[in-house]
């Protein structure tokens, strides 16, 4: 299953909930969304080990939350270039298509830490707190953008 499109990814999963995530190459931050996909909330972050590993850490975690579909931030350039970090990601989502039999739905990625990192200064946690949850805050800054993307599409897309 391939999903490309937020449509094609809509008609397939019309509710239930949606893991987003934010694969680094040390850690894959994890938001989760409700079945409404009104919010997404933070939820953990993952020490990248071997893929199979990380699979495992990611079908627990599905399967505890019933998810329906996967949302991963795709790393582009400013400019929208894809570089190297962008194929390890295409890869990455392939193998979650493979190993799920799940829609995967790769979103613009672009600013997302950087975001994350100004919510959480302005809140006032120190650094060591931000290194902390920044991978997750990006996976949820991902899945909301995606989520309000989602909900403009009209179910007869």
């Amino acid at each position: 299953m391939r999903i490309v499109t937020p449509e094609d990814f809509a008609t397939a999963t019309r509710s239930g909930a949606l893991i987003g995530l934010d694969p680094g190459t040390k850690t894959i931050g994890v938001a989760i969304c409700d079945e409404r996909r009104t919010l997404a909330s933070p939820l953990e972050t993952i020490r990248r080990k071997r893929l199979t590993d990380d699979l495992v850490e990611l079908r627990r975690i599905a399967e505890n939350r019933k998810a329906v579909g996967f949302v991963v931030g795709m790393p582009l350039h400013m400019n929208g270039d894809a570089g190297r970090r962008a194929q390890s990601v295409r890869a990455f989502s392939r193998s979650l298509e493979d190993a799920f039999q799940l829609p995967v739905l790769q979103w613009d990625e672009r600013l997302s830490t950087f975001t994350a990192d100004e919510a959480m200064k302005d809140a006032g946690l120190r650094r060591d707190k931000r290194a902390a949850l920044i991978d997750s805050a990006a996976a949820t800054i991902i899945l909301q953008s995606a989520l309000d993307r989602l909900s403009e599409i009209p179910e007869s897309a």
